[in-house]
């Protein structure tokens, strides 16, 4: 059986890209991202603890992120940094917890600096309905001074997923709904611009874009999956 192509993302400060396993190498070693740490060093900002981490899907994890948090920045923060770039659709209810459904909750007025040393591993569920679960592991931690007046910072993220259309195989740009909740082979609800526009099947609305989100299909996700800053 042939083996799935690793995913690959790119590096917010210089634009390289590499594998998902290697980010975190690249990121320790990225001569611009030590460019910009050492200007911030010199600057006037109180020195902190920085923490890297790994954020990604917990049924996908062809979507992730390299963040890292002050570790003065509550769990809030990190709560509406997911909710903007990756899970805001509908204003759902979310929680921090150690463990899956059950597990202990993690207050979201608990700062960083308190809780990763204690719990590196967390899971974000976002809507308790049709749940996003988004895994959150510290990857390490620096002691310096941060670079934006921002309580995270993206390092780097996963490149979009590539898909085919169902119909001729070209790069899907859409997903039909209906196909989604009905279609019985995974796979079969990606469409290319073109085939979206002649696609029949309208009961849950028109075929709608694909976005670099694990939330997209879910509920009534439109976007941005953006970076909020």
């Amino acid at each position: 059986m042939s083996r799935t192509p690793q995913s690959r993302g790119k590096c917010q400060y210089c634009d390289e890209e590499t594998a998902k396993s290697g980010m975190s190498r690249h990121l320790a070693k990225c001569e611009k991202r030590a460019q910009i740490i050492q200007t911030a060093n010199a600057g006037k900002q109180p020195e902190e603890t920085l923490w890297h981490v790994r954020v990604q899907a917990a049924h996908d994890k062809d979507f992730w992120l390299d963040l890292e948090m002050r570790g003065s920045a509550t769990l809030e923060k990190l709560d509406s940094y997911l909710r903007y770039i990756w899970l805001e659709c509908c204003g759902h209810l979310s929680q921090f917890t150690v463990g899956s459904w059950g597990g202990h909750e993690v207050g979201k007025t608990r700062k960083a600096d308190d809780v990763f040393p204690k719990e590196p591993d967390l899971l974000h569920l976002y809507d308790f309905g049709t749940t996003s679960e988004t895994e959150i592991h510290v990857v390490g931690s620096r002691k310096g001074k941060a670079a934006t007046k921002h309580p995270i910072v993206l390092m780097s993220r996963n490149n979009m997923p590539e898909m085919e259309c169902k119909e001729c195989g070209k790069l899907a740009t859409h997903l039909c709904i209906e196909c989604l909740y009905e279609a019985d082979e995974v796979g079969t609800w990606f469409l290319c611009a073109e085939h979206a526009q002649t696609h029949p099947h309208t009961e849950y609305g028109e075929p709608v874009p694909l976005f670099n989100s694990p939330r997209m299909g879910m509920c009534g996700y439109e976007g941005p999956a953006e970076p909020p800053y």
